[in-house]
């Protein structure tokens, strides 16, 4: 009898011992080491930063700078591009939230308010903006004009080819950096202060974020990481963002960060520390919602997971997230090598979040 229950407790111990080894493997040196392989493989340099069951572990692979051997880790940062689209969303629900009086407005409110002298600004709601139903699209806006110029300049100039050229019907859906440069100027002309120093008021001092910051502020502590081709060897044709064509797109494309700090800032989106649930749905739901996409945000998956992708023209930058809206579960990329398409991106996005939690993410 005595034997029995002691092979019984035995048997019943390395059962244990078994389900626990296949379990905490995964959310350690494994997970670490399975997506390193798997950028290695497809020829990807950059840092991802990895969630599971809200415990987060950043992941460097390769070099911010190869010539001069830093390595994506520690100071290197990258331009967040399109995912910026987000943070601006979230200030102006705060601008909105705090009006008063003359200044109130809603997301039903015209941008003729802002903006009276901008083609078809009295059909154009706020919420046009946040879903990209305006009807505004400017092209080339990521080509170098070889200059630097203010918040004011830049979305001024954009202003000026919106008034010169053919524009698409107001409430048509076209993804278009316009959208969110005019959003900018929203914060800044409700605010009476600089989109720049909004943000180091609303989201990096808030977070105590300290690798995040516009590029023309970029301190001399951090290091931003040269963006490369993969051409039959690693590192090759390096490319930098200049501080002249990220000031073209204030609000859209201008901002810099890191993988983990850009969990904290969509963390934030829902914990109250930058806005509440409730805002956050308001946010992502507006009356002119028109795809899955709503404030820098695709939703998919009912709801459950969000994500979005970014990149620059001319420079081979990627940056790429999906999260469940809880934040417990996900990843946060971004790339600076890369020879592959927006989709191949997603599609090794796409391995890591199976990893992490399968049969919860989209593919793309």
């Amino acid at each position: 009898m005595i034997k029995k229950k002691l092979l019984g407790s035995l048997a019943a111990l390395a059962l244990f011992l078994t389900v626990g080894a296949k379990a905490a493997p995964v959310h350690a040196a494994s997970m670490s080491r399975y997506v390193t392989e798997l950028l290695c493989k497809n020829h990807m340099r950059g840092a991802v930063t990895v969630v599971e069951n809200g415990r987060s572990k950043t992941i460097g692979v390769g070099y911010a700078n190869y010539g001069r051997r830093i390595k994506n880790s520690g100071r290197a940062v990258y331009p967040a591009a399109s995912l910026q689209k987000a943070v601006t969303a979230a200030m102006l629900m705060q601008v909105m939230r705090e009006s008063r009086g003359k200044k109130h407005f809603t997301a039903n409110t015209k941008i003729s308010k802002w903006y009276p002298r901008l083609k078809s600004a009295k059909q154009i709601t706020v919420s046009d903006l946040l879903t990209h139903t305006s009807g505004y699209y400017v092209y080339n806006l990521e080509d170098s004009r070889k200059k630097v110029y203010t918040e004011k300049g830049a979305i001024d100039w954009t202003i000026n080819q919106v008034n010169s050229t053919w524009q698409y019907p107001v409430g048509s859906y076209h993804y278009n950096d316009t959208n969110y440069m005019l959003l900018a100027g929203i914060i800044q002309k409700q605010t009476g202060k600089s989109y720049a120093y909004n943000l180091r008021k609303r989201i990096v001092k808030k977070l105590r974020l300290t690798h995040t910051c516009l590029r023309e502020n970029l301190p001399s502590s951090l290091h931003l990481a040269k963006s490369y081709l993969y051409l039959g060897r690693n590192y090759q044709a390096p490319v930098l963002l200049p501080k002249s064509v990220a000031s073209q797109m204030p609000g859209a494309g201008d901002l810099i960060s890191t993988p983990y700090e850009y969990l904290q800032i969509q963390r934030g989106l829902h914990n109250g520390k930058l806005l509440s649930k409730k805002q956050f749905s308001e946010m992502t739901h507006m009356p002119s919602k028109a795809t899955t996409y709503c404030g820098g945000i695709y939703l998919k998956k009912s709801g459950k997971v969000k994500l979005a992708y970014g990149s620059i023209a001319y420079e081979h930058y990627a940056t790429y997230y999906q999260l469940t809206t809880d934040n417990r579960y996900g990843m946060v990329m971004f790339l600076n090598q890369r020879n592959a398409s927006e989709n191949q991106v997603k599609a090794v996005g796409y391995q890591i979040l199976s990893r992490i939690k399968a049969g919860t993410f989209a593919r793309k």
